[in-house]
């Protein structure tokens, strides 16, 4: 599944408004151009014609991802997904799955503590590692729907991208290795670092502790 940019917003809004507003749900075509145009909750913000909403609306019904529906006596035609969770998927996710997939389509790259922020609407994580459990279950998937991204220089956390649509994509964090061998050397070398650092301190505790007693004993006499 490569989804195009304006695809992926189309899935990525169906798969928002289906929780978020499901009174409205389905979508007009107006409704659905709309939200993927918002100039909230979006990265990147786009500019989309009916004509191009309903272009990609089109690609996606031929690829069974969307498909219409028109109410009893209704003139206007509504969309809604068929991308994960119905009889016709055969992609099944979770409700903390599919708040991850949404809102990184709809918003690209994000750290957990991004998504857990952005995700109350959609799925109430209790903590930041939740998040990361639940991204785990996405990379593990075959084929894997979304991937760690190698930290940025200055970055304290890592981001997540979904791997559904054909935008480009940042380098992959690299793999971590496992080796016993590897293992023992790292903590042996964690252990010798921890052993100098502990030297140090108690070195130059014992300085000040000796500049004390010397001020001290002045003072005195």
């Amino acid at each position: 599944m490569k989804l195009s940019l304006h695809e992926a917003r189309v899935i990525g809004c169906l798969l928002e408004k289906e929780v978020t507003t499901p009174e409205q749900y389905p979508l007009s075509l107006n409704a659905l151009t709309l939200a993927c145009n918002q100039k909230s909750s979006r990265d990147p913000v786009l500019s989309m014609t009916e004509t191009e909403t309903q272009m990609a609306i089109d690609s996606l019904m031929k690829r069974r991802l969307v498909t219409d529906q028109s109410g009893f006596g209704s003139r206007v035609v509504k969309y809604k997904h068929r991308f994960c969770n119905t009889e016709f998927s055969d992609l099944q996710l979770s409700s903390a799955q599919y708040a991850l997939v949404c809102l990184l389509l709809l918003r690209g790259p994000q750290t957990p503590g991004e998504l857990r922020t952005r995700s109350n609407r959609l799925h109430n994580f209790e903590d930041v590692a939740s998040v990361e459990s639940t991204l785990l279950t996405l990379t593990q998937a075959d084929p894997a729907i979304v991937h760690q991204l190698a930290r940025e220089p200055g970055k304290r956390d890592s981001r997540y991208e979904e791997l559904l649509s054909e935008q480009s994509k940042g380098a992959p964090a690299p793999m971590a290795q496992h080796s016993p061998e590897h293992s023992d050397n790292t903590q042996r070398h964690e252990s010798s670092d921890e052993v100098e650092k502990l030297s140090a301190r108690v070195t130059l505790l014992e300085k000040e502790v000796t500049m004390l007693k010397e001020a001290l004993h002045e003072l005195l006499n």
